[in-house]
């Protein structure tokens, strides 16, 4: 059984509040949003809330391993509530798409560096560049404002052409 979402902030130790609430909700229902993204879709649902409360709450729920924090570079973060499988991304330079993909089946070859400089390692944040499925189609993609945001991993690593993160 799920536990409802009150539920699920009590037994993280976050008191419960109608703006938590709609947050949690709001980042469940709008995967990969930014924190505006995010506020308003809580606004469209409470009515008024301060971006600040939406960044509080998104801080809160965060540290509590409610939320996820992605920030690719050249991107506003971006928040998801899939947590806790060190699932990775694959991101459209072109109009900004971002999907989930699942870490590599068995063993988790990214949880495993040539060097771990004496770290205990619990999870790898792997971003995958690229250009989704509609733009290799040639369908439009976001204005040119927004797309050129996207970086080129290319432009960041000119050496190898790897995108490493």
């Amino acid at each position: 059984m799920m536990l409802d979402t009150a539920e699920l902030l009590r037994r993280h130790g976050v008191h419960v509040t109608a703006q938590r609430l709609a947050v949690l909700a709001a980042v469940s229902g709008q995967p990969h949003g930014t924190a505006d993204d995010i506020a308003a879709a809580v606004r469209a649902e409470l009515g008024v809330i301060s971006r600040q409360a939406v960044y509080d709450a998104l801080g809160l729920l965060t540290d509590k391993g409610l939320v996820r924090r992605i920030q690719p570079a050249g991107s506003p973060a971006r928040f998801e509530g899939r947590t806790g499988d060190n699932h990775h991304h694959l991101i459209c330079r072109s109009c900004g798409a971002m999907v989930d993909v699942d870490c590599a089946v068995g063993a988790a070859p990214c949880l495993t560096p040539a060097a771990d400089a004496g770290y205990e390692i619990d999870e790898a944040e792997v971003i995958y560049w690229g250009r989704c499925p509609g733009c290799l189609a040639g369908a439009p993609s976001r204005p040119q404002a927004d797309a050129a945001r996207i970086p080129d991993a290319r432009a960041r690593h000119p050496s190898d052409g790897n995108d490493h993160v």
